[in-house]
């Protein structure tokens, strides 16, 4: 099943699970109605500031919007992915691994092309990230405090406050991030 597909699914089954009309779903999440009846027919390949939106509204897990787990083993191949793009693509998220209840976190392969920027909306509370930067250097703003991380670095943060990621150099930056739940 593609993305869209995949969220068009995930995205309807979360709102009837909270019971919810598309009303009161565009109410907690702060996405119109149109907006989400067009995501839940897979009409459209919504933006990650969008599902970060209905994740938060909906108190769920990112990844549990954009992907399909619960298999013993599972390989990704780097071929088969298909990357959620912000910043007119200049930012790609490729969610990996999804949210599962027994661990409580996520990860993701993050790609920054050379003046890419996310300003991305707090998580759930509690939440904290985990980065490491392969290539490339990137500009990390929590709640107003720059870092700069570049090959081989790595940082956490309690990713329920605001933070963004800007990639300042030349070159493209390729970033590991794993986003912790807590109990």
């Amino acid at each position: 099943m593609d993305i869209t597909s995949m969220i068009a699914v995930n995205t309807r089954r979360m709102r009837e699970k909270k019971k919810l009309t598309l009303d009161g779903a565009a109410a907690v999440t702060g996405v119109s109605r149109s907006m989400l009846a067009q995501i839940e027919k897979g009409e459209v390949n919504p933006t990650i500031s969008v599902l970060w939106k209905i994740a938060n509204g909906y108190k769920v897990s990112f990844t549990s919007l954009v992907e399909d787990s619960n298999v013993p083993v599972k390989v990704i191949r780097s071929a088969e992915m298909k990357p959620l793009a912000e910043d007119e693509g200049r930012y790609l998220n490729y969610p990996v691994f999804a949210f599962d209840e027994k661990k409580l976190f996520e990860t993701y392969r993050i790609i920054i092309e050379p003046g890419g920027f996310l300003q991305a909306q707090p998580h759930l509370k509690g939440s904290e990230e985990y980065i490491t930067v392969f290539s490339g250097h990137v500009d990390i703003v929590v709640e107003e405090r720059q870092f700069t991380l570049e090959n081989g670095d790595s940082i956490r943060f309690n990713a329920d406050v605001a933070h963004s990621y800007r990639n300042t150099s030349g070159e493209r930056a390729e970033l590991s991030m794993l986003i912790y739940y807590g109990e």
